[in-house]
């Protein structure tokens, strides 16, 4: 697996594209505003998912040029099915400067604990919610594609409409960081980090572990 990073619009959102290069499909994470190079660098390729991690806009803005690009279905927590088109709820309609957002919806939900066999790859669906109702982050190969839950030294905002605090220290705890130390945690914003290095020196999170 080879795994591409797109830093995407005004909020800097990190988006991603897993390709299996011998087979030539891949799968993308995410789909951020003004998505061009993202759409640019998987021509070559089957894209067979477009797996979102949460329907706030900085992650769904681009989603309707990608899916028309690649004709790939669009896969979403049922919490948030009805956020792609409503701007209120995916956040483009609090911040006028950015322009309201809709998406059709997706053509697949999905459920905490399942298995998804995509483009030669495995990927284990956990449902993490807190920053957002339905947030989901995608296991493969001990690399955690999370989102907006856990950042390098940080974790997501809960100051949101649908986000709570208490229920994403939950997430942290009994899902995220009971994963093994050298699991690699692609975040939705700013560097790569490990649940391993956010256990020992996260400020947010050092203090709830059990």
């Amino acid at each position: 697996m080879e795994i591409l990073t797109f830093v995407l619009g005004p909020l800097q959102t990190n988006c991603y594209v897993l390709v299996n290069e011998r087979e030539r499909r891949a799968i993308v994470v995410d789909a951020g505003m003004y998505p061009d190079e993202l759409i640019a660098a998987v021509k070559p390729y089957t894209v067979e998912a477009i797996l979102l991690t949460h329907a706030h806009f900085d992650h769904m803005g681009g989603l309707e040029e990608v899916r028309e690009a690649t004709g790939a279905p669009v896969y979403i927590h049922p919490a948030e099915q009805t956020w792609l088109s409503d701007p209120l709820k995916n956040g483009s309609g609090l911040w006028p400067m950015f322009g309201e957002m809709t998406a059709r919806p997706a053509e697949r939900e999905l459920e905490d604990g399942e298995t998804l066999h995509l483009a030669g790859m495995t990927l284990t669906v956990l449902h993490t919610p807190g920053h957002s109702p339905g947030s989901c982050s995608f296991l493969v190969d001990g690399h955690l594609f999370g989102g907006d839950t856990l950042f390098a030294q940080s974790i997501g905002r809960t100051d949101l409409p649908g986000g709570d605090y208490a229920t994403l220290m939950a997430s942290l705890q009994d899902k995220i960081l009971a994963l093994p130390d050298e699991t690699v945690v692609w975040p939705g914003h700013g560097p790569r980090t490990t649940v391993g290095a956010e256990k020992d020196t996260n400020p947010f999170v050092t203090g709830i572990l059990r």
